[in-house]
This record gives C-alpha cells, sequence and structure tokens, in this order.
C-alpha cells in the first residue's frame, strides 16, 4: 500500500449532517441572497464582537468550551466572519509532535520516523507537513482544495483562456495518448468534469483503504492525469455521480493547456494576490502539476476572503475576479442526493438548515469553508482528525452557532 492513501478523505468525513438548529432569524425571505456588507478586509479583518453583528456570544463560547473539552477532536482554528467583521477567531494549540510520536500507518508515519522513504509532504502523520505546513501559520485544507481549483477554473472561463463549461474536456489532453479513451469519454463536459458526472469509474467511497481503491492506485501511479484518463466509464456523461479526486486532479491539467501555466502560479497571479493572500502552499505531483485534489494550504483569516468573494458574487472591493454568474452557476445544486443532506455543483457542496441554503467546502480531517449567503457569514475551521478516535460533528455545531441570533 502507499504512502500516500491520504485523499481517500472522502470514505472518513462524508457523513450525513441531519441535526435542526434552533433560534434562527424569522423565516421571511430567508434563502433571498442578502445585501452584503462592503467591508474589506486589508492586511487583516476588521474585528467586532457577535453581539455587534446581531450573533450570540454566549453560543460561541460554549462551543469553545466544548472544543476545549475534546468533544470535536483536534481541532486547530475556529474563525467567524459576519458582514465583513471577524467576530470568532479562536486557535487551539496541539502539540503534533507528542500526538504523532511513534504512529506508523498507510498514511505515514508520525514523530520520530526513521524511514526516510516516508518523510515527504505526502506524510500525513509527521508534523513537518502536517496539518500545519513547515511550521507556517498555513493549513491543510485537504479536499477544500478542490473548490479553489475550481474557482481558478472560472477565472479562466472569464477570461476566455478555458472555454464555456458546456465544451468536451478532453480538448484540453490533445497531446496526450487517447487512443484508449472510452469513446463516451469524448463527449463529457466540463461540466460534465466539475460536478463529478464525467462517467468516469471511480471507486473511492465504495471500496476500503487497500489496493482495491481507485484513488490508492492513483497516488502510485507516476503521472495522476494519465491514470484518471485510463479508467474505465460505467456511465454515459452526466448522468451518475461518482465522488472522483482523480476527475479533480484534471483540473490542473487544464489549467495548464489552456494557459501555459501551472495553476499555483496562475491563481497567485488572478485570485491570491487580489484578495490579499500572499502566503500558501500547494503540493505537487510527480509531474509537477499542483495536486488540485487536496493540496493547497492557507491560513483561516485568507480561506476566509475566498468564502467572502462568493459572497460577493466574485467582485472583490469593486473589482470582479470571477466571471458575472459564475458564483450561482458553481453553487447550484446540478447534481442532488449525493449524499445525506448535501447535493453538489461545481466542486461545491450545497445543504439547507430551515431554508437557508449553506455552500461548502469539505476536506479530510476536519476541514471546511462555509458561506451562508443569506446571512452574510463565511466560517472557517480547521481540525486534524487523523489519527483514529471519534470525534463530534464540528460542522453542525459551528453552524449551530453561526445561526443563532443574539437575544
Amino acid at each position: 500500500m502507499t504512502n500516500r492513501t491520504i485523499r481517500l478523505r472522502i470514505l472518513l468525513f462524508v457523513l450525513p449532517v441531519m441535526v435542526g438548529l434552533l433560534h434562527l432569524e424569522r423565516p421571511a425571505a430567508q434563502n433571498a441572497a442578502a445585501q452584503p456588507s462592503e467591508i474589506w478586509p486589508a492586511d487583516r479583518w476588521p474585528v467586532a464582537t457577535p453581539e455587534s453583528q446581531e450573533l450570540s456570544s454566549a453560543t460561541f463560547a460554549a462551543l469553545d468550551k466544548e472544543i476545549e473539552s475534546g468533544v470535536y477532536g483536534n481541532v486547530d482554528r475556529v474563525f467567524v466572519v459576519r458582514r465583513g467583521y471577524a467576530v470568532v477567531d479562536r486557535r487551539y494549540p496541539r502539540d503534533y509532535k507528542s500526538i504523532s510520536r511513534g504512529l506508523v500507518g498507510p498514511i505515514g508515519c508520525g514523530e520520530g520516523c526513521t524511514d526516510t522513504t516516508r518523510m515527504h509532504e505526502f506524510n500525513y502523520f509527521h508534523p513537518n507537513w502536517h496539518p500545519y505546513y513547515q511550521g507556517r501559520d498555513i493549513h491543510t485544507l485537504q479536499s477544500v482544495t478542490k473548490s479553489i481549483a475550481a474557482t481558478v477554473i472560472g477565472i479562466a472561463i472569464g477570461r476566455g483562456e478555458v472555454g464555456a463549461p458546456d465544451h468536451p474536456f478532453l480538448q484540453y489532453f490533445k497531446d496526450r495518448d487517447l487512443s484508449k479513451v472510452d469513446p463516451r469519454l469524448h463527449r463529457a463536459t466540463l461540466a460534465d468534469l466539475l460536478t463529478m458526472r464525467s462517467g468516469i469509474e471511480w471507486h473511492e467511497q465504495d471500496r476500503p483503504l487497500n489496493e482495491t481503491n481507485t484513488t490508492i492506485q492513483l497516488e502510485s501511479s507516476p503521472d495522476w492525469i494519465a491514470f484518471t484518463l485510463r479508467q474505465p466509464m460505467d456511465a454515459d456523461p452526466g448522468t451518475k455521480w461518482a465522488y472522483n479526486s482523480g476527475g479533480s486532479q484534471l483540473m490542473s491539467g487544464i489549467v495548464k493547456a489552456a494557459t501555459g501555466r501551472f495553476i499555483d502560479d496562475y491563481a497567485n497571479d488572478r485570485l491570491f494576490k487580489p484578495l490579499g493572500i500572499r502566503d500558501f502552499h500547494w503540493k505537487k505531483t510527480p509531474t509537477g502539476h499542483p495536486d488540485t485534489e487536496g493540496g493547497l494550504y492557507l491560513s483561516a483569516e485568507d480561506l476566509a476572503r475566498i468564502g467572502y468573494l462568493y459572497l460577493h458574487d466574485g467582485v472583490w472591493n469593486g473589482t470582479r475576479i470571477l466571471p458575472a454568474g459564475w458564483v450561482k452557476e458553481a453553487t447550484t445544486r446540478h447534481a442532488t442526493g449525493v449524499s445525506p443532506g448535501w447535493d453538489y455543483g461545481y466542486q461545491w457542496w450545497i445543504t439547507n438548515r430551515n431554508g437557508v441554503d449553506i455552500w461548502a467546502g469539505r476536506g479530510f480531517g476536519g476541514q471546511f469553508l462555509i458561506v451562508v449567503p443569506a446571512r452574510d457569514l463565511v466560517a472557517v475551521s480547521y481540525s486534524w482528525n487523523v489519527f483514529g478516535g471519534r470525534a463530534g460533528n464540528l460542522f453542525n455545531a459551528l453552524l449551530t452557532a453561526m445561526l443563532m441570533t443574539a437575544d
């Protein structure tokens, strides 16, 4: 079994989310888009109390106490923005050297590891690389990376460098041997790829962590893009949803083919710098393509900027970053009922609480970017629950606190 099997994150974190919420604001026009605030962060987010933004400090304090008691496992950070103000900013320092010491498993080895073949950035137990990168404040996003990679695709579409979503995506791989590709794949569109309905047969959620799992096979291959394109198909494009991290990796190849630049470099110019994001790391696959299925690291404050961009329909402080209509299209329920309580857009998860729509990026180990457009709310939570044991559902608890109004 390969050491780099972590991207099966989806087997471990895609769980039913069924808890109802109390004390919501009045139901009238709950799902209508709120007029977002025009408060913009500079180097830092402006700070306010929850009450000043009509949220409940007591509810967040109770959640904070639960986190500190260990109810939700190894939580690292909770950061909440309401109407452009940071109203919650909590760090939970963890000694990952002690936590990981002596641990060895299929996804890596922890502090004290002497196996030099496992000492690389795809070692998910070792504190050199996870959850924070090389001691910096940037934290692994895991599959939240998918949502950001799709955002970069949107930028490239808006600039005319990538074609419309209804165009076949194989046009970006003409330099590869496609002679053995199922003919049906030539009909698969970029939208099919973004919504995980390409028709490519992929066993990520329905197999154990062993060599029968397609993602394990992907990560032991020298070329992740070539491996994905070689897979058989088990459905016509657009007819079947299947969580497919290999399909998400194809976004990396599409950006490179269309722009001539790797997606990390392109995103830095077209997304990160305009939003004021200065520090990030993006892991690379063996071919040098950035890992768009789970390899990006950002601080919580900077990930919140991307959520805030979505709140503002892709406009940042008067400058349009995403093409008009992209946010609506990306967060449309293109695939419904993909897991209990969840639908799927363009690499974004969509759910609803008492008539309130929530958009989310979700990643293995407990990474969440939460956007509630009707309430002008963005939240980021980081955890690193990969060492075994059970942890409570922080997503539900945090969302409950976010939607509870002040008395």
